[in-house]
């Protein structure tokens, strides 16, 4: 039962802040993906597009859950077990990392944080968040498969087991490029390791894998067409620049988590600026810190540059229309918090701090239990999605606009008329909102 207990307290914890989240609606990019995407309603349909889609096992998932019968409660289920299992799987991946001299305060806290902080509702309550989600998934069985392929010698969890769910997370998401790298960071932290020569033999599947992957990613019309929208965006050094700034922002949701947004308000930079010099300096100095601590083969150095390395698919060259989202920071965010778990662990170690420190760390999860199940219920309608925000970002166009729809679908006209009109207030020249109150004043002038 003692080997259980964490386990168990992982998985109740996400059964407890998550369980509000079952009252969640369908949202946003949910209609685009799930609701009016025929190609997830059946079985024939998504076997015909196949050969042309992307992302082929996250609509598997979609579309599992489309003809099984069971609804939302089925999205949300899937969603929330895949949390539950991601928690879990990362409190051995922190006990594998550190080996016997890590505590079970130092592997368990930081999933337990990863499990409770409202900065994973936009993974989880959000449906379509599940491509994180899922990815994650694959991508961490697939890192253990490997350590413990290493620990063992065994060729079938070297280069097969391993490399197939390698394949699996890719196919949830093209981000789970970076799972290679993640593999060289792991053996560098490694607390006993027989050598790079070793490691790069044990990895020689994966590394064959990202280089095929690769190709084909950039083969495949549907990812070539992804990419090339996403190069029509901005331009590369403006992109670099921008996501300093958005870097910075998710950084700041980890200590702010009361100020989540769906559609945060972020600006584009095309050139320096003074507002980027500190968090560029901050971006800097955790680097250093990160690479420093790697050496000594320190957890926090490791969780440091985890954390900057599940940022550079979305946070780094390659432009994207949305700057910075939650669902970013979603594996991302276990890097800091392992980093804030070695840290408490080594106050722990001092006469009389050990109690307080367990004190400490319990009322932060609780704390950040709470603030998820209130997260939560922003999900509960599309109208009180948008209401919130558009309350915190009230410079930003689209999320008036939005808020005008929801509105519209509610029959609240008068609001969604206002709303549409705030939208143009914010930026005259955005064609959506015009035309959205272009069709709501028709269809109010044929309803009389």
């Amino acid at each position: 039962m003692k080997r259980l207990s964490p386990l168990l307290l992982l998985a109740g914890a996400v059964a407890v802040v998550y369980l509000n989240s079952f009252r969640g609606v369908f949202q946003f990019d949910d209609y685009n993906v799930i609701v009016d995407n025929g190609g997830v309603h059946t079985w024939g349909a998504f076997l015909a597009g196949l050969p042309r889609g992307i992302r082929p096992l996250l609509k598997f998932t979609y579309t599992l859950n489309w003809t099984s019968g069971l609804g939302l409660f089925g999205f949300h289920l899937v969603n929330v077990g895949l949390h539950a299992a991601n928690a879990v799987m990362l409190f051995f991946l922190a006990s594998r990392i550190g080996g016997p001299s890590v505590s079970r305060f130092a592997a368990l806290l930081p999933a337990l944080l990863f499990a409770v902080h409202p900065v994973q509702t936009e993974a989880v309550t959000y449906i379509s968040g599940r491509s994180v989600s899922l990815m994650a998934f694959f991508y961490l069985g697939s890192i253990l498969a490997y350590l413990r392929g290493r620990e063992r010698g065994s060729p079938f969890l070297l280069y097969l087991a391993s490399p197939f769910l390698f394949l699996l997370a890719a196919a949830s998401k093209e981000v789970a490029l970076t799972l290679p790298f993640a593999l060289i960071l792991c053996e560098a932290a490694r607390r006993e390791r027989d050598g790079w020569k070793e490691a790069l033999r044990a990895q020689a599947v994966h590394w064959g894998l990202l280089a095929a992957l690769a190709v084909l990613f950039l083969a495949h019309a549907g990812y070539g067409r992804l990419l090339e929208a996403c190069f029509d965006i901005r331009g590369v050094a403006a992109n670099l620049l921008t996501q300093v700034h958005g870097i910075g922002y998710l950084l700041s949701r980890l200590v702010m988590p009361h100020a989540l947004n769906i559609d945060p308000d972020l600006p584009v930079f095309s050139g320096g600026s003074p507002v980027l010099l500190p968090e560029a300096l901050l971006l800097a100095a955790l680097l250093a810190a990160g690479s420093l601590g790697l050496k000594k083969r320190s957890l926090a150095g490791f969780g440091i540059l985890w954390f900057f390395l599940h940022l550079v698919p979305t946070n780094s060259f390659i432009p994207r229309l949305d700057v910075a989202n939650d669902r970013q920071l979603y594996l991302a965010s276990w890097g800091l918090f392992m980093a804030v778990a070695t840290g408490a662990d080594l106050l722990r170690e001092k006469r009389g701090a050990r109690r307080v420190t367990t004190a400490v760390a319990a009322v932060l999860v609780i704390a950040l239990g709470v603030l998820t199940v209130s997260r939560n219920t922003v999900y509960r309608s599309e109208v009180a999605l948008w209401e919130d925000s558009a309350r915190k970002a009230p410079g930003k166009a689209r999320a008036w606009n939005n808020l005008g729809y929801a509105y519209q679908q509610a029959g609240r006209i008068r609001d969604a008329e206002a709303a549409y009109l705030r939208a143009l207030q914010v930026d005259p020249g955005y064609a959506l909102a015009r035309g959205n109150l272009r069709g709501l004043k028709t269809r109010s002038d044929s309803a009389r």
